[in-house]
Formats: structure tokens, sequence, C-alpha cells
């Protein structure tokens, strides 16, 4: 992977409304309260999508402890995102959009895939922490247990989509 060409603190501070990034790789600030990171399907690039996460969440006041919340969060669904709904297809696109509204980050990654089967129950992932399964597959879990609200399997024009919310206090349901 290539170095950035900016860092994403300084692309966000200034506004910047596109910037490559890496090969094949862009984000962009689509208005003042969202920016757009567009990714290829590689592993690495995931770290692109939340550094710009994290910065955009640091700018905008939140805790260190629910930016590496988001942080987590964002790389678990776009490595999802890249690796089951994109197989991994370095043409096949993921983009994050992330918007902020006062209280809150809404986070959308979206793939080309066409969504999930089964989510994983409750029951397999016990066994997988229980180390009576491969660990692999602790993805869906961490999101759900560090974003306020998510929600998997949404189908769009674009593809599939995992919507995640994170707030500035931090009040997890």
């Amino acid at each position: 992977m290539d170095e950035p060409d900016a860092s994403p603190c300084t692309c966000i501070e200034e506004k910047e409304l596109t910037v490559k990034i890496s090969s094949g790789s862009t984000a962009r600030m689509l208005d003042d309260r969202t920016i757009e990171v567009n990714l290829p399907s590689k592993m690495g690039y995931e770290r692109i999508a939340m550094d710009f996460s994290a910065c955009f969440a640091r700018i905008l006041g939140f805790d260190p402890e629910r930016i590496e919340d988001l942080r987590t969060a964002v790389s678990e669904a776009s490595l999802n995102a890249m690796e089951h709904g994109n197989r991994w297809d370095s043409n096949r696109r993921v983009v994050v959009t992330i918007n902020y509204d006062e209280e809150s980050l809404t986070v959308f990654v979206v793939d080309e895939g066409r969504g999930m089967a089964q989510l994983p129950d409750e029951r397999q992932v016990r066994e997988k922490i229980a180390q009576l399964q491969p660990t692999r597959g602790l993805g869906i879990f961490l999101i759900r247990r560090l974003v306020d609200h998510v929600e998997f399997n949404r189908l769009t024009d674009q593809g599939h989509a995992v919507k995640m919310v994170i707030t500035m206090a931090g009040a997890r349901s």
C-alpha cells in the first residue's frame, strides 16, 4: 500500500474536497458533516477508513475511549465488507460514509455483495470465546458491543450496507 499524500486529520481540518490516499483509494468531504472514503478490497486498506473516522471523531470532540470503539468497529465492518461482501476482489469497492449530527456519528460501510445469509448466534459467539470453535468471525460480536446501534443486511442500489451509530456520550444499548 502506498503512503498517503496527507494525514486524515489535516485533510478534514482543511476541508479538502477530494484527497488521493493511495493507489486506488480516495477520501472526500461531501459537506461540512460528511466524509466518504472509497477503498479497494485489499488487506490493510481498512486502516484508511479507520484513521479517517478517528480523526473526524477527534476533531468533533469525542472522548478517546469512544474514538477507539469507533476505530475498531469501522475496521471490523470494512474487513467484513472486503472479505465476505467483495471476496477480496480488489476491483470491487468498499465505500465508508461518515456523517455527524451534533451528538453522534453514523457510519455506513457498503460493499458490492448481497448481504449475509445468517448472522452468528449467541451460542456460536460463546463457543468462539471459550475457544471451542475457531476464534475467527468475532467482528459482528465486537461491532455490536462497541457501537450504540447497528443494522446489518441493509441492501442498497450500491450493494450491501452496514449502518453503525456511535454517540459522543456512549450510551450503548
